[in-house]
Protein backbone atom coordinates (compact mmCIF):
# COMPACT_ATOMS: atom_id res chain seq x y z
CA UNK A 1 0.00 0.00 0.00
CA UNK A 2 0.99 3.57 -0.77
CA UNK A 3 1.36 5.96 2.07
CA UNK A 4 0.98 9.54 1.34
CA UNK A 5 2.55 11.86 4.27
CA UNK A 6 0.32 14.75 4.26
CA UNK A 7 1.17 18.39 5.83
CA UNK A 8 1.81 18.60 9.31
CA UNK A 9 -1.35 20.17 11.20
CA UNK A 10 -0.48 22.47 14.22
CA UNK A 11 -3.77 21.17 16.30
CA UNK A 12 -1.96 17.24 15.85
CA UNK A 13 -1.13 16.24 19.73
CA UNK A 14 -0.51 12.72 18.77
CA UNK A 15 2.60 13.15 17.58
CA UNK A 16 5.91 14.37 18.42
CA UNK A 17 8.05 16.63 16.39
CA UNK A 18 12.17 16.68 16.54
CA UNK A 19 13.09 20.14 15.32
CA UNK A 20 16.76 20.58 14.36
CA UNK A 21 18.41 24.21 15.12
CA UNK A 22 21.29 25.54 13.74
CA UNK A 23 23.68 27.80 16.35
CA UNK A 24 21.60 31.28 15.22
CA UNK A 25 18.34 29.57 16.86
CA UNK A 26 15.04 30.42 15.00
CA UNK A 27 17.05 32.90 12.94
CA UNK A 28 16.57 30.52 9.43
CA UNK A 29 14.03 28.21 10.23
CA UNK A 30 11.05 28.23 7.95
CA UNK A 31 7.60 29.73 8.68
CA UNK A 32 6.44 26.43 9.41
CA UNK A 33 8.58 24.77 11.76
CA UNK A 34 8.55 28.11 13.64
CA UNK A 35 4.86 27.47 13.77
CA UNK A 36 5.38 24.02 14.98
CA UNK A 37 7.20 25.14 17.58
CA UNK A 38 5.03 28.39 18.31
CA UNK A 39 2.05 25.97 18.99
CA UNK A 40 4.25 23.69 21.45
CA UNK A 41 3.00 22.69 25.05
CA UNK A 42 5.81 20.96 25.90
CA UNK A 43 9.64 22.04 24.83
CA UNK A 44 12.36 19.55 25.43
CA UNK A 45 15.75 20.93 24.65
CA UNK A 46 19.24 21.54 25.70
CA UNK A 47 19.61 24.49 27.94
CA UNK A 48 21.75 26.21 24.69
CA UNK A 49 18.45 25.21 22.30
CA UNK A 50 16.00 26.30 24.74
CA UNK A 51 17.68 29.76 25.18
CA UNK A 52 16.71 30.46 22.03
CA UNK A 53 13.25 30.66 23.08
CA UNK A 54 13.31 32.15 26.48
CA UNK A 55 10.29 33.83 26.03
CA UNK A 56 8.22 31.04 25.01
CA UNK A 57 5.28 30.28 27.08
CA UNK A 58 5.52 26.17 26.75
CA UNK A 59 6.67 24.01 29.48
CA UNK A 60 10.45 23.22 28.90
CA UNK A 61 12.22 20.45 30.09
CA UNK A 62 15.94 20.07 29.75
CA UNK A 63 17.62 17.38 27.91
CA UNK A 64 20.80 15.99 29.21
CA UNK A 65 21.36 12.18 30.61
CA UNK A 66 17.79 11.75 31.38
CA UNK A 67 16.76 10.50 27.68
CA UNK A 68 14.83 7.77 29.17
CA UNK A 69 12.40 9.45 31.33
CA UNK A 70 12.33 12.18 28.54
CA UNK A 71 10.76 9.40 26.48
CA UNK A 72 8.48 8.16 29.09
CA UNK A 73 7.13 11.69 29.24
CA UNK A 74 6.51 12.05 25.73
CA UNK A 75 4.38 8.73 25.65
CA UNK A 76 2.62 9.81 28.79
CA UNK A 77 2.06 13.12 27.07
CA UNK A 78 1.35 11.77 23.52
CA UNK A 79 -2.48 12.67 22.45
CA UNK A 80 -2.54 15.17 25.42
CA UNK A 81 -0.22 18.10 24.51
CA UNK A 82 1.72 19.58 21.60
CA UNK A 83 5.23 18.76 22.29
CA UNK A 84 8.45 19.27 20.21
CA UNK A 85 11.90 18.57 20.85
CA UNK A 86 14.83 21.06 19.77
CA UNK A 87 18.17 18.68 18.56
CA UNK A 88 21.06 20.33 16.88
CA UNK A 89 21.61 20.33 13.16
CA UNK A 90 19.92 16.64 11.75
CA UNK A 91 18.49 15.03 14.43
CA UNK A 92 18.93 11.46 13.31
CA UNK A 93 22.77 12.42 12.23
CA UNK A 94 24.69 11.42 16.01
CA UNK A 95 21.80 13.25 17.48
CA UNK A 96 18.34 12.62 19.83
CA UNK A 97 16.48 11.70 16.75
CA UNK A 98 17.52 7.46 16.85
CA UNK A 99 16.74 7.18 20.35
CA UNK A 100 13.18 8.20 20.34
CA UNK A 101 12.65 6.56 17.44
CA UNK A 102 13.52 3.48 19.40
CA UNK A 103 11.53 4.34 22.02
CA UNK A 104 7.91 5.70 20.42
CA UNK A 105 5.91 4.43 17.81
CA UNK A 106 7.59 5.64 14.04
CA UNK A 107 3.89 6.87 12.84
CA UNK A 108 4.29 9.02 16.16
CA UNK A 109 7.24 11.06 14.93
CA UNK A 110 7.84 13.60 12.49
CA UNK A 111 11.40 14.77 12.15
CA UNK A 112 12.11 17.93 10.44
CA UNK A 113 16.21 18.59 10.24
CA UNK A 114 18.10 21.51 9.93
CA UNK A 115 21.99 21.54 8.60
CA UNK A 116 24.14 19.14 10.11
CA UNK A 117 27.40 21.14 11.73
CA UNK A 118 29.11 18.28 9.63
CA UNK A 119 27.33 19.32 6.52
CA UNK A 120 28.74 23.19 7.06
CA UNK A 121 31.88 22.41 8.12
CA UNK A 122 32.97 20.43 5.69
CA UNK A 123 31.63 22.89 3.34
CA UNK A 124 33.84 25.99 4.71
CA UNK A 125 36.77 24.09 4.24
CA UNK A 126 35.67 23.10 0.50
CA UNK A 127 36.13 19.73 0.92
CA UNK A 128 33.70 16.68 -0.44
CA UNK A 129 32.35 14.72 2.50
CA UNK A 130 30.91 11.53 0.92
CA UNK A 131 33.92 9.84 1.33
CA UNK A 132 34.69 10.79 4.67
CA UNK A 133 34.70 8.70 7.44
CA UNK A 134 32.51 10.09 10.78
CA UNK A 135 33.63 9.76 14.19
CA UNK A 136 31.49 11.13 17.52
CA UNK A 137 33.50 11.34 20.53
CA UNK A 138 30.77 13.17 22.82
CA UNK A 139 31.04 11.20 26.32
CA UNK A 140 33.17 8.32 23.97
CA UNK A 141 36.72 7.24 24.68
CA UNK A 142 39.10 8.28 22.02
CA UNK A 143 39.99 5.27 21.34
CA UNK A 144 37.45 4.74 19.19
CA UNK A 145 39.17 7.20 16.96
CA UNK A 146 42.50 6.02 17.50
CA UNK A 147 41.22 2.22 16.32
CA UNK A 148 39.83 3.69 13.01
CA UNK A 149 43.62 5.57 12.07
CA UNK A 150 45.07 2.42 13.22
CA UNK A 151 42.86 0.54 11.34
CA UNK A 152 42.59 1.77 8.22
CA UNK A 153 44.13 5.12 7.45
CA UNK A 154 40.94 7.06 6.12
CA UNK A 155 42.23 10.05 4.27
CA UNK A 156 39.16 12.40 5.35
CA UNK A 157 37.74 12.15 9.08
CA UNK A 158 35.08 14.40 10.67
CA UNK A 159 34.71 14.42 14.67
CA UNK A 160 32.41 15.73 16.76
CA UNK A 161 34.40 16.88 19.90
CA UNK A 162 33.25 17.39 23.42
CA UNK A 163 34.59 19.04 26.08
CA UNK A 164 37.02 16.37 27.35
CA UNK A 165 38.05 15.11 23.76
CA UNK A 166 38.70 18.90 22.98
CA UNK A 167 40.44 19.70 19.45
CA UNK A 168 43.38 20.52 21.18
CA UNK A 169 43.80 17.25 23.29
CA UNK A 170 43.05 15.26 20.77
CA UNK A 171 45.49 16.59 18.83
CA UNK A 172 48.19 15.95 21.52
CA UNK A 173 46.86 12.35 21.44
CA UNK A 174 47.47 11.89 17.93
CA UNK A 175 51.11 13.12 18.06
CA UNK A 176 51.87 11.27 21.18
CA UNK A 177 50.77 7.76 19.23
CA UNK A 178 52.46 9.12 16.35
CA UNK A 179 49.33 9.50 13.96
CA UNK A 180 50.42 12.99 13.16
CA UNK A 181 49.95 12.53 9.69
CA UNK A 182 47.03 14.96 8.91
CA UNK A 183 46.36 18.29 8.44
CA UNK A 184 43.59 19.83 10.94
CA UNK A 185 40.82 22.38 11.19
CA UNK A 186 38.74 23.61 14.00
CA UNK A 187 35.44 24.83 12.87
CA UNK A 188 33.92 26.87 15.60
CA UNK A 189 30.27 27.88 16.36
CA UNK A 190 28.65 27.09 12.88
CA UNK A 191 26.64 29.39 11.48
CA UNK A 192 26.47 31.89 14.32
CA UNK A 193 27.93 35.46 14.40
CA UNK A 194 31.44 33.99 16.37
CA UNK A 195 32.01 31.50 13.52
CA UNK A 196 35.54 30.59 12.87
CA UNK A 197 37.74 28.41 11.09
CA UNK A 198 41.01 27.17 12.53
CA UNK A 199 43.79 25.30 10.22
CA UNK A 200 47.10 23.86 10.85
CA UNK A 201 49.03 21.04 11.89
CA UNK A 202 48.37 18.57 14.29
CA UNK A 203 51.07 20.53 16.20
CA UNK A 204 49.46 23.75 15.91
CA UNK A 205 45.94 22.56 17.13
CA UNK A 206 47.91 20.91 20.05
CA UNK A 207 48.80 24.46 21.13
CA UNK A 208 45.57 25.95 21.07
CA UNK A 209 42.37 27.01 23.10
CA UNK A 210 39.04 26.25 21.30
CA UNK A 211 35.26 26.85 21.84
CA UNK A 212 32.80 23.79 23.26
CA UNK A 213 30.97 24.18 19.87
CA UNK A 214 33.01 22.99 17.50
CA UNK A 215 33.51 20.07 14.55
CA UNK A 216 37.39 18.62 14.23
CA UNK A 217 38.15 17.92 10.28
CA UNK A 218 41.64 15.80 9.49
CA UNK A 219 42.70 15.45 5.98
CA UNK A 220 45.43 12.96 4.94
CA UNK A 221 48.45 14.37 4.02
CA UNK A 222 49.75 13.50 0.48
CA UNK A 223 53.36 13.42 1.29
CA UNK A 224 53.83 10.97 3.73
CA UNK A 225 57.21 10.21 5.75
CA UNK A 226 58.00 6.47 5.23
CA UNK A 227 57.96 4.26 8.01
CA UNK A 228 61.43 4.10 10.24
CA UNK A 229 60.89 0.01 9.22
CA UNK A 230 58.50 -0.83 6.59
CA UNK A 231 58.64 -4.85 7.48
CA UNK A 232 57.49 -3.80 10.75
CA UNK A 233 54.35 -5.17 12.52
CA UNK A 234 53.85 -2.33 14.06
CA UNK A 235 52.77 -0.66 10.71
CA UNK A 236 51.56 -3.58 8.79
CA UNK A 237 47.95 -3.34 7.77
CA UNK A 238 46.02 -6.87 7.42
CA UNK A 239 43.32 -7.72 5.08
CA UNK A 240 40.10 -9.52 5.60
CA UNK A 241 40.92 -13.38 6.63
CA UNK A 242 43.91 -13.17 7.99
CA UNK A 243 46.02 -16.52 7.39
CA UNK A 244 46.40 -19.15 10.31
CA UNK A 245 49.53 -18.84 11.45
CA UNK A 246 49.56 -14.94 11.91
CA UNK A 247 48.04 -16.03 14.97
CA UNK A 248 49.95 -17.13 18.28
CA UNK A 249 48.28 -20.59 19.21
CA UNK A 250 49.01 -23.43 21.71
CA UNK A 251 51.75 -25.59 20.86
CA UNK A 252 52.23 -28.93 20.11
CA UNK A 253 47.92 -28.26 19.85
CA UNK A 254 48.51 -26.07 17.05
CA UNK A 255 45.93 -25.70 14.81
CA UNK A 256 42.86 -25.29 17.53
CA UNK A 257 41.67 -21.84 15.87
CA UNK A 258 38.49 -21.07 13.92
CA UNK A 259 40.18 -21.69 9.88
CA UNK A 260 40.66 -18.64 7.97
CA UNK A 261 37.90 -19.87 5.89
CA UNK A 262 35.67 -20.50 8.24
CA UNK A 263 36.28 -17.03 10.30
CA UNK A 264 35.18 -15.56 6.86
CA UNK A 265 32.34 -16.73 6.38
CA UNK A 266 31.26 -17.01 9.77
CA UNK A 267 32.30 -12.68 9.94
CA UNK A 268 30.05 -12.12 7.07
CA UNK A 269 27.18 -13.80 8.85
CA UNK A 270 27.48 -11.43 11.75
CA UNK A 271 27.22 -8.48 9.77
CA UNK A 272 29.38 -6.09 11.38
CA UNK A 273 29.59 -2.47 11.58
CA UNK A 274 32.02 -0.18 12.28
CA UNK A 275 30.67 0.14 16.04
CA UNK A 276 29.42 -2.43 16.72
CA UNK A 277 29.83 -4.53 20.29
CA UNK A 278 31.01 -8.07 19.85
CA UNK A 279 31.12 -11.07 22.27
CA UNK A 280 33.25 -13.85 21.13
CA UNK A 281 32.52 -16.86 23.29
CA UNK A 282 34.84 -19.76 23.76
CA UNK A 283 37.43 -17.53 22.19
CA UNK A 284 40.20 -19.83 22.09
CA UNK A 285 43.78 -18.02 20.73
CA UNK A 286 41.24 -14.97 19.47
CA UNK A 287 41.05 -15.50 15.79
CA UNK A 288 37.46 -14.28 15.58
CA UNK A 289 37.72 -11.67 17.79
CA UNK A 290 40.65 -10.10 15.65
CA UNK A 291 38.92 -10.19 13.15
CA UNK A 292 35.81 -8.56 14.05
CA UNK A 293 37.81 -5.69 16.23
CA UNK A 294 39.81 -4.91 12.39
CA UNK A 295 35.45 -4.99 11.24
CA UNK A 296 34.48 -2.76 13.84
CA UNK A 297 36.96 0.01 14.58
CA UNK A 298 34.83 2.11 16.59
CA UNK A 299 33.12 -0.72 18.54
CA UNK A 300 34.20 -3.09 20.99
CA UNK A 301 34.85 -6.29 21.26
CA UNK A 302 34.90 -9.25 24.52
CA UNK A 303 36.54 -12.22 24.72
CA UNK A 304 35.77 -14.90 26.50
CA UNK A 305 37.96 -17.32 27.41
CA UNK A 306 37.99 -20.38 30.10
CA UNK A 307 41.46 -21.69 29.79
CA UNK A 308 44.26 -19.65 30.99
CA UNK A 309 46.84 -20.43 28.33
CA UNK A 310 44.84 -19.67 25.50
CA UNK A 311 43.13 -16.78 27.14
CA UNK A 312 47.12 -15.48 28.01
CA UNK A 313 47.09 -16.35 23.60
CA UNK A 314 44.59 -13.88 23.27
CA UNK A 315 46.43 -11.08 25.35
CA UNK A 316 49.67 -11.45 22.86
CA UNK A 317 47.39 -11.52 19.78
CA UNK A 318 46.18 -7.88 20.89
CA UNK A 319 48.90 -6.23 21.14
CA UNK A 320 50.75 -7.91 17.86
CA UNK A 321 47.51 -6.86 15.66
CA UNK A 322 47.39 -3.37 18.12
CA UNK A 323 43.53 -3.76 18.72
CA UNK A 324 43.18 -2.52 22.42
CA UNK A 325 39.43 -2.21 22.13
CA UNK A 326 39.34 -6.27 22.98
CA UNK A 327 39.03 -6.58 25.99
CA UNK A 328 39.62 -10.40 27.05
CA UNK A 329 37.84 -12.06 30.31
CA UNK A 330 39.27 -15.34 31.60
CA UNK A 331 35.92 -16.93 32.64
CA UNK A 332 33.51 -19.79 31.96
CA UNK A 333 30.30 -18.82 29.87
CA UNK A 334 27.39 -18.15 31.03
CA UNK A 335 28.33 -16.86 34.25
CA UNK A 336 31.67 -14.74 32.93
CA UNK A 337 28.81 -13.48 30.86
CA UNK A 338 27.44 -10.71 33.90
CA UNK A 339 30.58 -9.19 33.75
CA UNK A 340 30.07 -7.58 30.54
CA UNK A 341 28.87 -4.04 30.83
CA UNK A 342 27.26 -3.63 26.82
CA UNK A 343 24.45 -5.63 24.82
CA UNK A 344 25.95 -7.26 21.82
CA UNK A 345 25.41 -6.71 18.33
CA UNK A 346 26.72 -9.99 17.59
CA UNK A 347 27.72 -12.98 19.03
CA UNK A 348 30.09 -15.16 17.85
CA UNK A 349 30.07 -18.89 19.94
CA UNK A 350 33.25 -21.20 19.21
CA UNK A 351 32.87 -23.13 22.11
CA UNK A 352 30.48 -24.14 25.24
CA UNK A 353 31.36 -26.24 28.09
CA UNK A 354 28.31 -28.49 28.13
CA UNK A 355 26.59 -24.94 28.58
CA UNK A 356 24.89 -24.66 25.19
CA UNK A 357 21.53 -23.74 26.35
CA UNK A 358 22.54 -21.59 28.96
CA UNK A 359 25.08 -19.62 26.90
CA UNK A 360 22.00 -18.89 24.16
CA UNK A 361 19.54 -18.00 26.80
CA UNK A 362 21.45 -14.90 28.18
CA UNK A 363 23.03 -14.06 24.21
CA UNK A 364 19.29 -13.81 23.59
CA UNK A 365 18.07 -12.06 26.24
CA UNK A 366 20.49 -9.23 25.38
CA UNK A 367 20.90 -9.65 22.11
CA UNK A 368 19.72 -5.97 20.43
CA UNK A 369 17.33 -5.69 17.99
CA UNK A 370 18.25 -7.08 15.03
CA UNK A 371 21.42 -8.68 16.30
CA UNK A 372 22.58 -11.88 15.23
CA UNK A 373 24.14 -15.35 16.91
CA UNK A 374 26.60 -16.84 15.07
CA UNK A 375 27.87 -20.82 16.56
CA UNK A 376 30.42 -22.85 15.09
CA UNK A 377 30.17 -26.44 15.97
CA UNK A 378 31.67 -29.74 14.58
CA UNK A 379 29.41 -32.49 15.83
CA UNK A 380 25.72 -33.71 15.77
CA UNK A 381 25.01 -33.94 18.86
CA UNK A 382 26.29 -30.09 19.12
CA UNK A 383 24.53 -28.92 16.47
CA UNK A 384 21.00 -30.97 17.58
CA UNK A 385 21.34 -29.37 21.30
CA UNK A 386 21.95 -25.57 19.33
CA UNK A 387 18.98 -25.83 17.15
CA UNK A 388 16.30 -26.88 19.85
CA UNK A 389 17.70 -24.16 22.05
CA UNK A 390 17.50 -21.93 19.67
CA UNK A 391 14.29 -23.03 18.50
CA UNK A 392 12.62 -23.00 22.51
CA UNK A 393 14.12 -19.48 22.76
CA UNK A 394 12.26 -18.45 19.57
CA UNK A 395 14.98 -17.10 17.06
CA UNK A 396 14.80 -17.74 13.52
CA UNK A 397 18.02 -20.10 12.65
CA UNK A 398 19.31 -21.46 9.57
CA UNK A 399 22.48 -24.12 9.15
CA UNK A 400 25.21 -23.99 6.57
CA UNK A 401 27.59 -26.90 6.39
CA UNK A 402 30.82 -26.45 5.23
CA UNK A 403 33.05 -28.85 3.59
CA UNK A 404 36.26 -27.27 3.13
CA UNK A 405 39.67 -28.68 0.76
CA UNK A 406 42.95 -27.24 0.98
CA UNK A 407 45.72 -28.28 -1.48
CA UNK A 408 48.93 -30.15 -0.12
CA UNK A 409 51.74 -30.85 -1.81
CA UNK A 410 53.01 -34.36 -2.02
CA UNK A 411 56.05 -35.69 -3.11
CA UNK A 412 56.02 -34.25 -6.77
CA UNK A 413 52.39 -33.73 -7.14
CA UNK A 414 49.75 -32.03 -5.34
CA UNK A 415 46.60 -33.40 -3.08
CA UNK A 416 43.75 -32.19 -1.41
CA UNK A 417 43.52 -32.61 2.32
CA UNK A 418 40.23 -31.89 3.74
CA UNK A 419 39.48 -29.82 7.28
CA UNK A 420 36.69 -30.96 9.49
CA UNK A 421 33.23 -30.36 8.22
CA UNK A 422 31.55 -27.56 10.26
CA UNK A 423 28.03 -25.97 10.93
CA UNK A 424 27.13 -22.60 11.05
CA UNK A 425 24.22 -21.77 12.53
CA UNK A 426 23.11 -18.57 12.27
CA UNK A 427 20.17 -16.80 14.27
CA UNK A 428 18.59 -13.25 14.19
CA UNK A 429 16.34 -11.90 16.76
Amino acid sequence: MVKFWGAMKKEQTDKIYIVGIGDNGADNLGKETLSIIQDAEILFGGERHLEFFQSHTAEKVIVKSNLKEVAAQINLELGKKRMVVLASGDPLFYGIGKYILSKVEHDKVEILPFTSSMQLAFAKIKESWEDAHLVSLHAKPLENLLNLIKASEPKKIGIFTDDKNSPDHIARTLIEKELNGYQSYVCENLGSGDEKIISGNLEDIAQGKFSSLNVMILIKREKQYAPKDEKSENNRKWSFGIPDDEFYQRTPEKGLITKSEIRVISLAKMKLQPDSIVWDIGAGSGSVSIESALLAPSGKVYAVEKNEEDYKLILKNIEKFKTSHIEAIHGLAPNALASIPLDPDAVFIGGSSGNMHEILKVCSERLKPNGRIIVNVITLENLSEAWESLKKIGLNSEVTLLQISRSQPILEITRFAALNPIFIITAKK
